[in-house]
């Protein structure tokens, strides 16, 4: 890594599992607004659905230049960005034209490097950029994985949970060799976690068990002031701090945070 690459400001992790209902989205927005609570964050919604955007209070109507235009470098970079409610977090929405954006890049120039390009004109900016991925494993994640540092996966805590885990690892190490050299696992986190569930523990000691140290120690319970805070078009944080849901996405925030101190 170069000295110019070192003194970026922003660490840009994605947050992706091609796995659908995982807590993806979920885990996006909520750390998201856990980590700007001590640090400037933007939150990238690559995902079609644009469940990201609304999570955080973006209704359809209210979006306009957002990440189509970050792939397609339509417009200047420093005017995708939108502030939120949340002090220090901004987002990039999913416009309505991202859908067809996979289709649109198969034959553009350096496709794999659009989103990079245009997040590392904003880096200076923020402290951390996030990255909420769709649930696939096409032209869209592959443009995250290039322009990240990091990836975040979230594993659900339920039956077949690990099953194309060991795909998504492959592909990681496939686009580091390709694309990204600086690529790596930032952490596992573990969602949906029920304490009162017997398979809640036996996915848990699996996937310590198989990932070892990279599964972060924070569990994200199941938690009904998450759900309930999606539905109000807001984080958890905001919906119910003093909640179990809150209390971990601040606990995952710090976790997360150390980890990429110490270069893990």
């Amino acid at each position: 890594m170069s000295n110019k690459e070192k003194s970026r400001a922003a660490r840009i992790i994605a947050v992706t599992n091609q796995k659908g209902g995982v807590g993806k989205t979920t885990t996006a927005i909520n750390l998201a607004a856990a980590l700007a609570v001590k640090q400037r964050v933007l939150l990238v919604d690559l995902d079609p659905q644009g469940n990201a955007s609304t999570g955080l209070g973006v209704g359809y109507d209210q979006r306009q230049t957002g990440t189509y235009a970050a792939l397609m470098q339509e417009v200047p970079a420093g005017d995708l960005p939108r502030r939120t409610e949340l002090d220090n977090l901004d987002i990039i929405t999913a416009d309505n034209e991202l859908a067809g954006a996979e289709i649109e890049l198969i034959a553009g120039d350096r496709r794999e490097y659009r989103l990079r390009e245009t997040l590392r004109a904003l880096d200076s900016r923020y402290d951390v950029i996030l990255i909420d991925c769709p649930p696939s494993l096409g032209l869209l994640t592959l443009n995250a994985l290039v322009a990240a540092d990091g990836v975040l996966v979230p594993l659900q805590c339920e039956f077949f949970a690990l099953e194309g885990i060991s795909q998504l690892v492959k592909t990681v190490e496939r686009v580091r060799r390709a694309f990204n050299a600086d690529l790596h696992i930032a952490g596992i986190v573990l969602t949906m976690y029920d304490r009162r569930n017997n398979l809640s523990e036996l996915v848990a000691a699996d996937a310590r068990s198989f990932f070892g140290e990279q599964v972060l120690e924070t569990l994200i319970p199941r938690n009904i002031r998450i759900s309930e805070a999606q539905s109000h078009g807001c984080s958890v944080l905001q919906y119910d701090r003093r909640s179990s849901g809150a209390a971990a996405y601040l606990a995952l925030a710090d976790e997360v945070t150390a980890r990429s101190e110490k270069g893990a």
